[in-house]
């Protein structure tokens, strides 16, 4: 059963890993470090095609870097991330929709966010063999009806609800549930009911594993810095400075120097100049 070994991992207590990735040098790097899971996140809306929400990822967007990723990791555990225009006509079209993940782009897995048919639609996206994470507490695609993007859950009837979307979602046949920007000790409960593994983002140290975006994790992110985000490296200011030095020694010429250009046999640049004469 794919995803059965995660939850193995949950019950001997390993903690898993995720990140996004986009693209094929990175979902190779992130292959290479061994990560659980590989997401190819509809954040690539706002990451990389500069979208103000995730609300204008088409599948053919996310069908196109979720190939590049499955190409830069071939033998990873990959989760392609149904945008909201790949759901929002309903259990029919989230269906195709996953297919294509499957089908087109090799994907391992999909998830999708909490909605009102979310429970039937598990239930038709397992039927289809169609390994299924899904995703409570902040739900991007429909942040804007919640207030924005905000921390959920933080009254005890929220708070409930939160728990009650993750049990039916793992009754419906999800093999996890992602927790966004939900309350410590109400991710650390769900988890505790919850069979299948619990991946946190924004919601503490007590979930089965955790996810971030890759370029917020690596400090590349021109994002607004966010609470839960931490960097492990700052590879905007590496970059910033590379620019710098190459713009510098472009104008001063000292790159690129002959060393960085090719050569040409002797003969044929002579045979050259002459044929130049005669243009």
């Amino acid at each position: 059963m794919p995803g059965q070994a995660f939850i193995n991992a949950k019950k001997k207590g390993r903690k898993l890993t995720m990140l996004t990735a986009y693209d094929a040098p990175t979902a190779a790097l992130l292959e290479e470090a061994g990560l659980d899971f590989i997401l190819v996140g509809d954040s690539l809306g706002m990451v990389l095609l500069g979208y103000a929400s995730t609300l204008p990822v088409t599948m053919d967007e996310m069908i196109h870097h979720a190939k590049a990723v499955r190409r830069g990791a071939p033998k990873s555990f990959v989760v392609g991330d149904l945008p909201y225009k790949g759901v929002v006509k309903g259990p029919g079209q989230t269906l195709a929709s996953a297919r294509r993940f499957m089908k087109e782009a090799g994907c391992s897995a999909v998830k999708f966010e909490w909605n009102a048919q979310a429970v039937g639609t598990t239930k038709l996206l397992v039927k289809n063999k169609i390994p299924v994470i899904g995703h409570v507490g902040l739900t991007p695609q429909t942040a804007a009806k919640k207030g924005g993007y905000r921390v959920q859950g933080q009254t005890a009837t929220d708070a409930a609800e939160i728990l009650k979307k993750a049990l039916l979602f793992q009754e419906a046949g999800a093999f996890a549930v992602l927790l966004e920007c939900v309350p410590v000790p109400v991710a650390r409960e769900v988890t505790r009911r919850l069979r299948v593994p619990t991946i946190g983002i924004g919601a503490g140290p007590y979930c089965d594993g955790q996810v971030l975006v890759f370029y917020d994790m690596i400090g590349f992110s021109s994002r607004l810095s966010l609470r839960f985000v931490k960097r492990f490296a700052n590879m905007s200011a590496a970059a910033k400075k590379a620019i710098e030095r190459y713009q510098k020694e472009v104008k001063e010429g000292i790159f690129p120097k002959f060393k960085h250009g090719f050569k040409m046999k002797r003969e044929e640049e002579v045979l050259f100049r002459t044929l130049c004469n005669s243009i």
